[in-house]
């Protein structure tokens, strides 16, 4: 058996498909696209078997796209989950054949409620549509599978109809890359648009510091200490006025500097690079990068005085890099 040519049939079967499916979208899409807008309440997605699977991950979808939605088992909400359901609610049906029972037998208990009901059927003349106020046809002749019983084209098809219907309402309510982390803040996007530096900065004790008139000796005993790889050199008023690092030490030893009896004021690097702690934590890997340096000072606003520090490291274990 050639799998292979299988495997091209089934992909050239539903791009054919959905091509079919983008080029017969009517006014009935957009009709569907102003009713979810000005949904006051949620969306809930209704679905059996394989369309109820597609379902789930179109209510996803909305959901983290910024439509208020959720996925409503029909068989459990015959049994009680129809109360997951209120006056403001729109409901979007999924049913290839459009006489699903679980889902039919809900509709009239739906319309009661006076939630309007959008139809994702492959049957216009179905029951579905016919009691649905917004039918959407998903226009599959046959599905790929050789027998034309596995839901395999149809699933495909009402999939990407759930996506164009979210992105069209993602557009149209100007939602944005920041709103997006707001909905993922466990994944990557999240982290880089949401956490700042005072989130994972060492604070109090855990800064290095040592003061301006501290020895060579004593600023390596503090970096050693913090496991930074550097500390800050501070005045009598607590100002930040330099920074001591390992290459400042190369430095030394390369001008025969006596690290035992050197103040570090000799040897350090006046006017350290530093970050605000309401930066973005990206913004911190950013000048990290920029500047070739592997850990930074945290100030707050135009204050001089340190009240964090950061390294690459704490950006790694956030998951911002």
């Amino acid at each position: 058996m050639n799998y292979l040519e299988t495997a091209k049939r089934v992909f050239s079967d539903e791009i054919k498909s959905l091509q079919g499916l983008s080029q017969k979208l009517d006014e009935s899409f957009n009709a569907a696209c102003d009713l979810l807008l000005n949904c006051k309440g949620k969306v809930v997605v209704c679905g059996m078997g394989k369309s109820g699977h597609i379902g789930n991950k179109i209510a996803a979808t909305l959901a983290s796209t910024g439509t208020s939605s959720f996925f409503m088992h029909p068989g459990e909400a015959n049994h009680g989950d129809l109360g997951m359901l209120s006056e403001g609610d729109v409901l979007i049906g999924i049913s290839n054949s459009g006489e699903t029972a679980e889902l039919i037998g809900l509709l009239p208990v739906v319309k009661r409620l006076n939630v309007p009901i959008i139809a994702i059927t492959n049957k216009e003349s179905s029951s579905l549509a016919k009691l649905s106020d917004i039918s959407l046809n998903i226009h599959v002749e046959s599905e790929a599978c050789s027998l034309g019983l596995a839901p395999t084209t149809s699933t495909t098809a009402t999939l990407v109809l759930g996506d164009a219907l979210a992105i069209a309402l993602l557009e149209a309510k100007g939602f944005t890359s920041d709103d997006f982390a707001l909905s993922h803040p466990g994944g990557s996007l999240g982290k880089r648009l949401l956490l700042t530096v005072s989130d994972i900065m060492v604070a109090g004790d855990d800064i290095p510091l040592v003061s301006l008139n501290s020895s060579v000796t004593e600023a390596l005993f503090e970096i050693s200490e913090k496991g930074l790889g550097m500390t800050g050199i501070i005045d009598d008023t607590k100002q930040l006025v330099g920074v001591f690092t390992d290459g400042d030490l190369r430095r030394a030893l390369d001008r025969k500097i006596d690290i035992h009896t050197a103040s570090v004021s000799a040897v350090m690097t006046p006017s350290c690079i530093t970050i605000n702690a309401n930066q973005l934590a990206v913004d911190a890997l950013n000048l990290m990068q920029q500047r070739k340096i592997n850990a930074l000072l945290v100030t707050q606003d135009n204050n001089k005085q340190a009240v964090g520090a950061l390294k690459m490291h704490d950006l790694l274990k956030a998951g911002v890099v």
